[in-house]
């Protein structure tokens, strides 16, 4: 009789034992989604140690006056820069832009993994601070103590993007359109198949977007028939869904995209990891070779606009050719 598999093991556990393994899977990705999402900042999927206090929100509809801005993740520094370079004078520490010329002579308000140094910030003496919604609470409340207009954003769908865009163009009292004109011309180009796709994200547990995640609206706003879209689940992120082996094999998608998180490996570890699942060889997507590895920013979490435009493109690529 063949050796039972790691997956098969858990299914034979007692019931209240699956329920301890499980979440304590979950709990582990929480720590990595968190780990990764304090480096980049506006993961999709909320914070799971988000605080109840209430952060206050500013929307100008009108142009205002921010002259010195802090930016606490990659996005937000990012669309400063392209709107308007001179108003941006902090922004956390991000592997995305660490690397970028561009960001070269701004202060770094954190490093790697760690929160953003108030008395650094403070230093700076911003008028507004862009946050990303549910983090770093502590130094928020006591910039907003300090007079510091705080704004903060949930990066979840297309819609937000252009809206964050038009609220930082606003405070800058600048015209946001040549950026959303460029926005739009990434996805000018729509598939529009009806090839059935599973993203895959984490395998302990098995992780997939539905469409109220930043994932599954790039699918939408591309045509892409996203299989995990409607479903809804017991994950401890909304906005994506814990997928059981059996429910994988009942999809049978015909394309599977598979999100190499970080620390980045090389494609072909991320494709091997998932080999070791006792479903992979089973599926339709795998046999027909039609199994693609998509990097974690720009798709489960938007990163930057660079990261966006190229995940859109490769994205564009992969389905006008199927």
């Amino acid at each position: 009789m063949p050796k039972k598999t790691q997956l098969n093991k858990i299914f034979s556990l007692p019931k209240n034992l699956q329920k301890i393994f499980y979440r304590g899977a979950v709990f582990l990705l929480s720590c990595i989604l968190i780990a990764c999402s304090t480096t980049n900042q506006n993961i999709s999927t909320p914070n799971p140690n988000k605080s109840n206090t209430p952060v206050s929100i500013t929307s100008p509809s009108s142009p205002s006056s921010a002259s010195r801005i802090v930016a606490l993740s990659p996005i937000a520094a990012d669309i400063i820069y392209e709107l308007d370079k001179t108003k941006l004078v902090g922004m956390a520490g991000s592997s995305l832009l660490n690397q970028d010329g561009r960001f070269q002579t701004i202060s770094r308000v954190s490093e790697g993994r760690t929160p953003p140094n108030l008395e650094k910030i403070i230093a700076l003496k911003p008028d507004l601070a862009i946050v990303p919604e549910g983090f770093y609470q502590p130094q928020v409340q006591k910039l907003k103590e300090l007079g510091v207009t705080i704004y903060s954003y949930n990066l979840n769908n297309w819609q937000s993007l252009e809206k964050l865009t038009q609220d930082i163009a606003n405070y800058l009292g600048v015209n946001a359109q040549p950026l959303l004109t460029r926005y739009e011309s990434f996805l000018a180009n729509k598939p529009g198949k009806e090839t059935s796709t599973l993203v895959l994200t984490g395998t302990k547990p098995i992780i997939s977007p539905n469409k109220n995640s930043w994932a599954g609206d790039i699918l939408k706003q591309l045509n892409i028939k996203n299989v995990t879209a409607e479903l809804q689940g017991q994950s401890a992120f909304k906005g994506y869904v814990t997928l059981s082996a059996e429910k994988i094999l009942e999809i049978n998608p015909d394309v599977i995209i598979l999100i190499n998180t970080p620390p980045a490996k090389a494609d072909a570890a991320v494709i091997s990891d998932w080999q070791k699942e006792s479903f992979w060889q089973n599926l339709k997507a795998t046999k027909n070779n039609q199994v693609y590895v998509f990097d974690y920013h720009g798709l489960i979490n938007a990163g930057s606009i660079d990261s966006i435009e190229k995940t859109l493109k490769r994205m564009n690529e992969v389905f006008s050719n199927l």
